[in-house]
């Protein structure tokens, strides 16, 4: 006879949590050591040129020089991150050599509170302009941080901690090319002087792996730090080493390529989703399908990338998404009122740029795929809807006049298929029946 099942069992994870509240007390006070730690930073948001009058950062030097307690390395590198927020305090603790090297070693904590304060404190100075060329350079200095953030990616499941590392690295990469190309080159060969013995202990980290170990821990809990992780695999793609370093592994490039085939299939701008989801994952998404593109470009031969495997389910992705930025460039009716010199120049600089990058990007890819259609594919997607009038009607509308000949050749192919729909779209596109 079926009965109710027992109730759960406590699970490990529940009892460590509790455990973990206890070890979070002051004492014996029921006062939590990060609520604390909050109100402290709290409060420097206020006292942040007191302190440093009173050379604090000094004093925190030494601290973390010293200091084996977690809770207080965390309180003093996030006390010093805030103060880092003001560009006179974060221009002196950049130029304090000592300190940044004090600052840059904690990078090899184990502590998760720690690191994502000390990754947030280089994150505030590297968005200084006048001091992050002082920090790229002491990064590149010291190579070995480079095995700290590629092991923090590889493995850890602090959500928080992952996020604000991507971020790091991405600013990183966009501020220097060179430190890039560096790290995309650390982990291409194991040095041959490395002892057999030491292999295990001291592994080979590659920076491509470790981002995609990073981007699938961070997918479904954090759309912005997903975001930086696409957007650091799209700067990889911008030199030609980045590229191979995807691509020269066919196992490595097909993971890659499977987990954003996976992210525009079945996550990204569904069918079912309002077309002006497409305003919150733009940027996503350009990156996503510029990453894509350069993979199919680079290794088109490969067999998990087979036009008649992934050509369909792409072209219903892209021209979905080209049919969701049509909605999201209309303009109110009631626009015209405002139609000012001052409103045109702000409707231009906002959201309509990332949107312009998006569709030149997905046009750049929809027509790369278009060129290598055959025509079982073709008949394939007429039966399955990939390839209808209407979405062939706006994969048109994108395409020309940039992208004539490719669009020519694909209506050749058609009309072999389903002359009648051939016969809808010149039509519709004059243009291509005066040129066939």
């Amino acid at each position: 006879m079926d009965r109710n099942p027992s109730p759960p069992l406590r699970s490990r994870e529940e009892e460590e949590e509790e455990a973990a509240a206890v070890g979070d007390c002051i004492g014996s006070t029921v006062y939590s050591k990060h609520w604390l730690f909050g109100v402290l930073t709290g409060l420097m948001q206020d006292v942040a040129l007191f302190l440093h009058e009173f050379n604090v950062p000094d004093i925190f030097m030494g601290i973390l020089a010293k200091s084996k307690c977690p809770r207080l390395r965390e309180i003093c590198v996030g006390i010093l991150g805030n103060m880092a927020c003001f560009q006179e305090i974060c221009v002196s603790i950049s130029s304090d050599k000592n300190l940044g090297q004090v600052l840059l070693y904690c990078l090899w904590d184990s502590d998760p509170p720690t690191l994502l304060e000390t990754s947030r404190l280089l994150l505030t100075c590297l968005s200084q302009t006048e001091v992050a060329v002082v920090w790229v350079e002491r990064i590149r200095e010291h190579p070995a941080i480079y095995d700290s953030i590629c092991f923090i990616m590889s493995s850890s499941t602090n959500v928080d901690l992952l996020v604000k590392v991507g971020e790091v690295v991405d600013k990183l990469f966009d501020l220097d090319e060179k430190l890039m190309l560096e790290w995309i080159r650390n982990g291409a060969v194991q040095p041959l002087d490395q002892p057999q013995e030491d292999s295990e202990q001291q592994p080979v980290f590659r920076i491509v792996p470790c981002v995609r170990e990073a981007a699938k821990q961070v997918r479904s809990e954090n759309p912005e730090g997903l975001d930086v992780y696409m957007h650091i695999l799209q700067l990889l793609t911008t030199v030609d080493d980045g590229i191979q370093a995807i691509v020269r592994c066919p196992d490595a490039g097909k993971d890659t390529w499977n987990l954003l085939f996976d992210l525009v299939c079945h996550e990204f701008c569904q069918s079912d989703d309002p077309p002006i989801i497409l305003q919150e994952q733009k940027t996503v998404l350009a990156s996503v399908f510029s990453v894509l593109s350069a993979i199919y470009a680079s290794q088109a031969e490969q067999e998990y990338l087979k036009i008649g495997k992934v050509g369909l389910p792409l072209i219903d992705s892209l021209i979905r998404v080209l049919q969701n930025m049509k909605h999201c460039q209309k303009k109110p009716e009631n626009s015209a009122e405002s139609n000012t010199e001052e409103t045109k120049k702000s409707d231009l600089t906002q959201g309509d740029f990332h949107l312009k990058i998006l569709k030149d990007i997905s046009c750049e890819f929809l027509s790369n795929i278009f060129q290598v259609l055959t025509k079982e594919t073709v008949a394939q997607g007429l039966k399955e809807g990939q390839l209808s009038k209407q979405k062939c009607s706006c994969a048109f509308e994108n395409l020309l006049p940039l992208h004539n000949p490719v669009v020519e050749d694909f209506l050749k192919i058609l009309r072999e298929v389903d002359k009648t729909l051939a016969g809808n779209l010149e039509e519709s596109f004059p243009s291509l029946k005066v040129q066939t």
